[in-house]
């Protein structure tokens, strides 16, 4: 099947071959046609599987026709979870809407100065790309008209529902037409991705490809056990002397970890620089402008990059920290064997993080091999290889365990990470697994250059 096949406007179909794409992916194939037909859709599709396009083009289709009513506001609204990710959905449909006629797209985020925002809204617009805080700010100061739109995309609804977003959602699609057609992609359908589905769609479709286990196959997880901060920085410094990498996120668990590493490593010599939630829309735009053009190997992130960062040329990802969540850790090593290409994800993880792992494990349904380093063996012995993956844990295991990570964090906590709002550099909920003492290492200079403060590179 090529996308002549899918019965798009021709304006479109020469974009997607300016783009290099040639033939539809498993989602494309199934999601366009439903969509094309009118018909609402929920899909459970993973990063990397062509999801944007796979609702993009079909709006962009649909404003190839003219307009039912005549207004400024949006035809097409999609709401994400996060700043990075919206910028990449506003990117991909300005590249593939570039020969339609009068196409405008915008984005409204937080971190992004409100007279701009206010400017971007007074003047017409066709499809409009938010976060849902930043949102439901200009929607209730009566400022975006609603009257035309007629497509309303949840992207990685999921996500939004474990933020705590659902129900700034429930508001915003409160405020637009009930003749709508919505679209719901979502990592997984769940009961809890049913229910919000049942409130805001209409007899959908209901479409499912690329399980998690096939997303990783092309991606080789590898596992390093860490005695102590001084051992994981050194284990660090040898991962990214390969040769084979050409580009790394590292992702630390919280934001004043983000910034004192990247320093640690700018001052090593390695191009690198943070990225986080405390950092305005300019900052992390420039930064990720800075990567794709290659300027930066290393970008050391928290789970704010977890999502939207389509870069090709990253070759590994690195835990250097465990994500509070196992379908954290997915999204995380997804930024790496994009496209099909090969890439590589290195976790570290203390004698202590063994239940965690499992949690990961039994999520993926694939087993991370444990690799030691010669001259950089821990002290601590590893698990053995069989051991903790026998399928699914009993009750009585479950009710043993701890929890995963702390389910009662605020909604507040979240926009403040993701919708660039001032944060609290001393906040550490969003510590790892690791029981060993990082801030006590970091500021006593145990990190690469012992005893030196660096400047954050600007």
């Amino acid at each position: 099947m090529s996308f002549e096949d899918l019965k798009l406007h021709p304006s479109i179909v020469k974009a997607i071959h300016d783009a290099g794409y040639t033939t539809p992916t498993p989602i494309q194939k199934q999601a366009i046609p439903e969509l094309l037909s009118g018909h609402d859709i929920m899909a459970s599709a993973q990063t990397g599987t062509g999801k944007t396009a796979a609702f993009m083009l079909p709006a962009l289709h649909l404003l190839a026709t003219p307009a039912k009513v005549q207004s400024r506001g949006p035809r097409v609204l999609v709401l994400t979870p996060t700043r990075e990710l919206a910028l990449q959905v506003s990117e991909a449909a300005k590249k593939y809407g570039k020969y339609l006629p009068r196409t405008k797209v915008i984005s409204i985020l937080g971190g992004m100065p409100y007279p701009l925002q206010n400017k971007l809204l007074s003047q017409p617009v066709d499809i409009l790309v938010a976060t849902p805080g930043r949102l439901i700010d200009h929607i209730q100061r009566g400022r975006i008209d609603f009257k035309r739109l007629e497509m309303l995309v949840l992207d990685e609804a999921d996500r939004m529902l474990d933020m705590g977003f659902i129900d700034d959602v429930e508001s915003i699609a409160s405020a637009t037409p009930s003749t709508r057609q919505t679209l719901l992609f979502s990592a997984t359908l769940d009961g809890a991705i049913d229910k919000v589905a049942a409130k805001l769609l209409k007899t959908p479709k209901r479409i499912q490809v690329a399980t998690q286990k096939a997303r990783l196959d092309n991606i080789e997880q590898r596992l390093h056990y860490v005695d102590d901060m001084s051992h994981k920085n050194r284990l660090l410094n040898h991962v990214l002397r390969d040769e084979a990498l050409k580009q790394a996120i590292v992702f630390t668990a919280t934001k004043r970890d983000a910034d004192t590493l990247a320093d640690s490593l700018y001052a090593q010599g390695y191009a690198a620089a943070a990225l986080h939630g405390d950092m305005n829309q300019r900052e992390r735009t420039r930064t990720l402008t800075k990567l794709r053009s290659g300027g930066l190997r290393v970008l050391v992130a928290t789970d704010v990059a977890a999502r939207g960062i389509d870069i090709a040329d990253i070759t590994h990802v690195i835990n250097f920290d465990l994500p509070k969540f196992a379908e954290d850790y997915v999204h995380r090593i997804g930024r790496t064997g994009r496209a099909g290409a090969a890439g590589i994800a290195v976790s570290f993880a203390s004698n202590r993080d063994s239940a965690h792992l499992m949690k990961i494990e039994r999520y993926t349904g694939q087993r991370i091999a444990s690799h030691i380093i010669p001259g950089l063996e821990p002290r601590i012995k590893p698990r053995p290889q069989n051991s903790g993956f026998k399928g699914a844990p009993s009750v009585t295991q479950k009710r043993k365990r701890a929890p995963f990570a702390n389910s009662n964090s605020s909604r507040q906590d979240f926009n403040t990470a993701n919708e660039g709002g001032a944060g609290n550099k001393n906040d550490h909920r969003g510590r790892s697994f690791s029981h060993d003492n990082r801030t006590s290492s970091f500021r006593n200079g145990n990190s690469f250059n012992s005893g030196h403060q660096f400047a954050r590179p600007k």
